[in-house]
């Protein structure tokens, strides 16, 4: 925050979306814009502690995306916004010769359950989320 400086600081979102802020206490960040949750933390504290609060949010890193399956490397990769996972999977080596190249199964985030979805050139992946390539049926 400006010319806050008790107030300025670098602070995560812990597991369950909720970042803990001097003043503010627990605010919940997780599934929200930068611009909602600067909205958020403008009327929140402007109601009770700082006028004409002026807050400046940017995202120092995001959570790993992971691959497995029939890629040539699975692991785990770093997050880049926008990434498709053509991008992921280009990043992990490419496809294994026994790729099924037409449906990718994903789990996002902490979810248990995994997803089919059809490959398409513009699936995006995000933060936390688990891919897996299955194999083709010859």
């Amino acid at each position: 925050m400006f010319r806050e400086d008790v107030l300025s600081g670098e602070y995560a979102i812990d597991d369950q979306g909720v970042i803990t802020l001097p003043l503010a206490g627990e605010v919940r960040a997780g599934g929200k814009t930068l611009a909602q949750l600067r909205q958020d933390l403008q009327s929140l504290l402007g109601q009770e502690y700082v006028r004409d609060a002026r807050i400046s949010l940017e995202v120092a890193g995001y959570r790993p995306i992971y691959i497995l399956g029939e890629v040539q490397r699975p692991g785990e990769y770093p997050y880049v916004e926008g990434m498709s996972v053509h991008g992921l999977v280009a990043k992990a080596g490419g496809f294994t010769y026994r790729a099924n190249e037409h449906v990718v199964y994903v789990r996002h985030g902490r979810e248990l359950d995994e997803k089919a979805y059809r490959l398409t050139s513009g699936a995006a992946v995000l933060p936390g989320d688990t891919v897996r390539v299955g194999e083709r049926y010859f």
